[in-house]
């Protein structure tokens, strides 16, 4: 009897208590009405918005200023470079 390989799963994160998925929700609602708020007081300008990203492959929240009519990105926290870096960190 030859042995089979053993594959891994991958790994599936435990489900949260209901409780901190609740504070969670709450959270991100809070969230998305501040950023709402913001975008509507022309605080980076009229043709600005700001918005917040999750960018999977760094597992990071992104914040980014927004150009309204060519959707370019003007200005992104943390910076391109410094994700570059983080990730070429974390593979050493």
């Amino acid at each position: 009897m030859e042995p089979k390989s053993i594959q891994s799963s991958p790994r599936v994160p435990a489900p949260a208590p209901p409780d901190l998925e609740r504070q969670q929700l709450e959270e991100r609602k809070e969230l998305v009405r501040a950023v709402k708020a913001i975008n509507e007081s022309a605080a980076f300008g009229e043709n600005y918005e700001l918005t917040f990203v999750f960018d999977r492959p760094n597992q990071r929240t992104l914040v980014r200023i927004i150009d309204r009519e060519t959707k370019e990105v003007i200005r992104q926290l943390p910076a391109e470079y410094a994700l570059r870096v983080a990730s070429q960190l974390g593979k050493d």
